[in-house]
């Protein structure tokens, strides 16, 4: 299928999908329960509700909430991050589809080095096979995002090195809302959710609905739809339940090729690789049950699944050059397509005792919880040598990769005083990865265990201004690909380790809010690609120490008469390697990490004046290294070389006609600032240049 032909299927699927949404909009439009406020669906929060939910985390947190979210009309959930301190985005197909999000100048490729939930549930394909995001949920269905970072993400885990992202799904909402989006590139989005609750109140449920299309900003154009169903109800006085189940597929006309030099200065929107696909289909559910057992005692299990199939069909490089990609001819002789085919599934089951008591003199808030957790990964290679658009071909690579992992964790806050309080904790993960090539029956096997100790401390020194600190010891497994070699031998890979302090202070004073952080990343090995240039194929390697320190800070100011201004910045001063180890031929000892930009900064203006509420930001990324040689001129290919710095300005503008209409927009890169987003995985990605949306939201 060529890529015209292909976008007249598209389209024609997007009158199909548009005409159902509305057939479905239709049947739904029927009387429905007023939902009960006394009706809350259990899930795992990794911070809560309110100031003093926050005010009990040894460690920074940033919260974006509903009114944030619609407001700034985020393109996805990698763009909502974009405007939050520490975070740091490597764009790539354009629209979040495939994220990449780091944290404090650790690398943000394919998230890999974070741990990311929805509702407290992983959603990386495999935990301890893949934990590259493959998949990231739709921020359409998202009402608010948590981002968790210190000794208190030892709750959850593993890979907790950056920070724990968690996106907290809409409560169903009495009635229909639709919405309707349209934008550049010939961007389309149709939304749909509706929700109730049952006679006696003690049950609900929705569905949110998504649809969604476009060319994309390269001439990479997407077909993605997701869906989601979410209820749950009393089990009496004392127990819920809740259950959602998740949909999601989406065909990206993407590749790992990106432009070369000549090509990115004549025509940055050109599609470098039309044939190359990126096709994604997942599955999900979690049931979560939550058992009060006193005012002091309550049990809160979560059981969750998910399966994600990950085709990625791409054409075989022959040659770079400056002027563009040479593609394998597909005339018979040589193989010219490959399919790099995953199948994954993930279950797990996470129980935890909250316990409240007064013991040791004080009072005292515990935790206590045991998950356990398995991966499994088909992983094919299939090849074709006489079709550009092939979807079969001769199998190559099959191998099945699975892990089996046990945790337990526990902490304990030391309530000392209304002011102070230390809570330590500790973090027990023992688990074990094998991988067997299919083909010829031989298999490897590696067991771990990892001890995580953490404590942190949360001082009220002033009405204004509150102290926490903290210090954990942080831990990412190797993965099974690169822990056991193809030829079944365990490549004796040591897991990522940190140790980690951060000490900081938050607070408002009048009008203004604020939180300061200062962080400390002290690695005693990191894996990083053990080829001169990484990218594609590259092996990986123990590199040893490596250091990531500097300082976060946010604050937001009410000026009065409808304006405030919020601005976050982030500036990592150190984020190199630490080490004399000789990798490749070459002592990186002293180098800056790939992807680490020594400042990220945002500012934003905001007026609201009754239904209307606008604001214009601004987003800066300092240069970044995209090598661990640090190279700065471009190399002929464009996959090396600094990548300059960058500013971007967004103005969005959203106004309530009513109680039931709200009418939005929002333009981007509002200056058509031209860039350089990346050069990973093999070439230029640019940034998105300017574009609009305009929509709608209706509620029946």
């Amino acid at each position: 299928m060529n890529s015209k032909t292909h976008k007249q299927y598209r389209r024609a699927k997007a009158v199909i999908k548009t005409r159902l949404a509305l057939a479905v909009v239709a049947a739904l439009h029927i009387p429905i329960q007023t939902l009960a406020a006394e009706v809350e669906l259990p899930r795992i929060d990794v911070v809560g509700e309110g100031e003093q939910a926050i005010a009990k985390q040894p460690g920074a947190v940033v919260i974006m909430d509903k009114d944030a979210l619609e407001l700034r009309q985020p393109l996805s959930t990698q763009d909502a991050l974009r405007a939050m301190p520490g975070v740091v985005i490597r764009e790539e197909e354009g629209y979040g589809f495939i994220p990449n999000i780091g944290m404090r100048g650790l690398n943000p490729n394919r998230s890999q080095k974070l741990l990311v939930l929805e509702d407290g549930v992983p959603i990386a394909p495999g935990l301890f096979l893949a934990n590259d995001s493959y998949y990231s949920p739709r921020i359409e269905r998202m009402e608010s995002i948590e981002v968790l970072k210190g000794a208190a993400g030892l709750r959850y885990g593993p890979t907790t090195i950056g920070g724990v992202i968690n996106y907290k799904t809409k409560k169903p909402e009495e009635g229909i809302r639709v919405t309707a989006k349209a934008g550049s590139h010939d961007y389309q989005l149709l939304g749909l959710d509706g929700g109730g609750t049952s006679s006696s109140g003690e049950a609900i449920g929705g569905v949110s609905l998504v649809t969604s299309r476009g060319d994309g900003f390269r001439n990479n154009g997407f077909d993605m739809n997701d869906a989601v169903l979410k209820g749950g109800m009393a089990l009496g006085d004392k127990q819920w339940v809740s259950a959602k189940f998740t949909h999601y597929d989406n065909e990206v006309n993407t590749s790992y090729v990106g432009l070369r030099p000549n090509e990115y200065k004549t025509d940055p929107t050109k599609n470098p690789a039309p044939n190359d696909f990126f096709l994604t289909d997942r599955n999900s559910f979690d049931i979560n049950h939550e058992l009060e057992i006193n005012d002091s005692v309550k049990i809160a299990t979560l059981l969750y699944w998910s399966q994600l199939t990950r085709d990625y069909w791409r054409r075989e490089v022959k040659a770079r050059g400056a002027d563009g990609t040479t593609f394998v001819a597909c005339g018979g002789s040589a193989y010219c397509m490959n399919g790099n085919n995953r199948d994954f599934e993930m279950m797990g089951l996470d129980s935890r005792l909250h316990i409240g008591f007064d013991g040791f003199g004080i009072k005292n808030e515990a935790e206590i919880g045991i998950r356990l957790h398995s991966d499994k990964l088909n992983n094919r290679s299939v090849r074709s040598k006489t079709d550009p658009n092939a979807r079969s071909g001769d199998l190559v690579t099959d191998d099945t990769q699975k892990a089996r992992g046990i945790a337990f964790y526990g902490q304990n806050r030391f309530i000392f005083s209304d002011r102070f309080a230390v809570t330590p904790g500790l973090r027990i993960e023992s688990y074990t990865q094998n991988r067997k090539n299919e083909r010829n029956g031989v298999s490897g096997e590696s067991d771990n265990i990892e001890v995580m100790p953490g404590i942190g401390a949360t001082w009220q020194v002033a009405q204004q201004a509150q102290l926490f600190a903290g210090t954990y010891k942080g831990f990412s497994p190797a993965m099974v690909a690169t822990a056991i070699s193809a030829s079944g031998v365990d490549q004796q890979l040591d897991a990522e380790r940190s140790t980690n302090f951060e000490i900081g202070v938050r607070g408002t004073v009048r009008r203004l809010s604020y939180e300061a952080t200062a962080f400390y990343m002290d690695f005693s090995n990191q894996i990083i690609p053990q080829s001169e240039s990484g990218g594609v194929g590259a092996t990986v390697t123990n590199a040893g120490e490596t250091l990531n320190q500097g300082l976060e800070g946010a604050m937001g100011y009410d000026l009065g008469a409808g304006w405030s201004v919020d601005a976050n910045a982030t500036w990592v001063p150190t984020a190199k390697f630490n080490s004399t180890k000789i990798v490749g031929g070459i002592d990186r000892n002293g180098n800056r990490l790939p992807y680490a930009p020594e400042l990220t900064a945002n500012l934003a203006l905001t007026y609201k004046a009754g239904g209307l509420k606008t604001s214009l930001s601004a987003t800066h990324t300092s240069s970044q290294f995209v090598d661990p040689e640090n190279t700065k001129p471009e190399s002929i290919d464009g996959r090396r070389g600094e990548i300059p710095a960058y500013t971007t300005l967004n103005l969005n503008t959203r106004y309530s006609v009513s109680k039931q209409l709200s009418v939005f927009g929002t333009v981007r890169n509002v200056l058509d600032k031209n860039y350089i987003a990346s050069r990973n995985p093999d070439g230029i990605f640019p940034g998105a240049g300017r574009n609009f949306e305009i929509g709608m939201s209706y509620k029946f």
